[in-house]
């Protein structure tokens, strides 16, 4: 059997702004959230990169798992 369509590798990449964005946001409410047990808010800066960190592996994650969707969805060839 042969894969058709991209490879997880391309799907993680053009996901990856996305992914890095929603990262980003999450880490800024989560810094948010940590000022009600006295922690400090994260800068605009700090809380891109630590996105952009986070943001690669969960992506890469759901690019796995949207090619694993997409190899299933494929119907078998019986020859």
């Amino acid at each position: 059997m042969t894969r058709r369509g991209w490879s997880t590798g391309q799907i993680a990449l053009v996901l990856y702004p996305f992914g890095a964005g929603a990262a980003a946001v999450n880490v800024f409410f989560a810094s948010l959230i940590g000022t009600w047990v006295g922690l400090p808010v994260l800068s605009t800066f700090w809380s891109i990169l630590l996105g952009c960190l986070i943001g690669l592996p969960a992506t890469f994650a759901f690019a796995r798992h949207l090619r694993h969707l997409m190899d299933e969805a494929e119907p078998e060839d019986t020859q």
